[in-house]
């Protein structure tokens, strides 16, 4: 499993740089929302893939924003051995019901090529995020593979550390007998810094394990 020792170095360097950082955060990891229309927001994360009799890998997603431009870059997210560079528009609004909605479109390349319009989008009440991502991939090299990708959230926090909930995914990065996979979550954070573990279809012999650290500075 060469995917730990890669995810506990990322984590290692994400800790360090985040003894600096000065307020709290408990949103999903790859949610970003810039704070002042004349400063940069940026998020980095990796989310580590356990994945049963195949190739275990990570996946690195760097976000930066800025007012309401949204810029993103990922690898290993469409497929392995694949990158893929977005650009959006953030908008939000709302007070006791909190939302946020970025329409993107990216340009992927790699083992996988094409352009797919994409999405993130929250809500947030009370205690409880929904948070959902998605993407439509047209595959330039084979109309076949065009493919809707999804990882979507429901948590609850009840102290402002930690929250559990549920998760879902829909991804062909890696092969699976169910089209969309289920499981829960469990994450805690320290100030700007989330770590973050995932089980997905526990109720089969052999359930994938996700493990992510996210920094947002």
């Amino acid at each position: 499993m060469k995917v730990i020792p890669a995810l506990l170095l990322v984590t290692a360097l994400l800790w360090a740089d985040s003894t600096s950082a000065q307020t709290d955060t408990n949103t999903p990891p790859v949610s970003v929302t810039a704070t002042s229309t004349n400063s940069w927001s940026v998020a980095v994360s990796a989310y580590g893939y356990l994945v049963p009799e195949s190739r275990d890998y990570v996946q690195p997603t760097v976000a930066a924003d800025h007012g309401w431009l949204h810029l993103e870059a990922r690898y290993n997210y469409e497929n392995l051995e694949t990158g893929s560079i977005w650009g959006g528009y953030n908008f939000g609004g709302g007070e006791k019901l909190a939302w946020e909605f970025t329409p993107m479109l990216g340009g992927v390349f790699g083992k996988t090529t094409g352009i797919a319009p994409g999405y993130h989008g929250s809500l947030a009440w009370w205690k409880l995020t929904l948070y959902s991502e998605g993407e439509f991939l047209v595959d330039t090299g084979d109309s076949s593979r065009d493919y809707f990708y999804n990882w979507s959230e429901l948590s609850l926090a009840p102290v402002p550390w930690f929250r559990f909930g549920l998760a879902t995914q829909r991804t062909r990065a890696y092969r699976t007998d169910l089209d969309i996979q289920r499981g829960f979550l469990a994450g805690v954070s320290f100030k700007t810094l989330s770590v973050t573990a995932y089980i997905f279809n526990p109720d089969e012999s052999k359930p994938t394990f996700v493990f992510a650290t996210a920094l947002e500075f």
